[in-house]
């Protein structure tokens, strides 16, 4: 198992990445309370809409049987914190990529 992490700012933002060999379009937006992320393929078809990057578990568990070949895990460096803030995402909130 490998785990990385996918290099954020605490800013909207867009960007395409290679996870598991295949190539994802990653969007992140804060929408007033959390952050909020949408995965779509390499043809810009969404995969999953609407995931809140919340800490402490799978964030793709729910979508097990699509079999994506890798989790998303939202850690921050205090670990009372529930998700990332506005303004701590990329700096004290990371997102982590484990693949097998």
């Amino acid at each position: 198992m490998a785990i990385q992490e996918i290099p954020l700012t605490a800013d909207n933002q867009e960007f395409s990445i290679n996870i598991a060999g295949a190539t994802y379009r990653i969007s992140i937006i804060w929408r007033d309370v959390y952050w909020i992320m949408d995965l779509q393929n390499d043809r810009a078809e969404p995969v999953i809409s609407g995931i809140p990057l919340v800490t402490g578990a799978d964030l793709l568990a729910q979508y097990a049987h699509m079999n994506l070949g890798f989790k998303l895990v939202v850690v921050c460096d205090d670990s009372t914190q529930d998700y990332p803030t506005k303004t701590d995402l990329g700096g004290r909130s990371h997102l982590l990529v484990s693949t097998e």
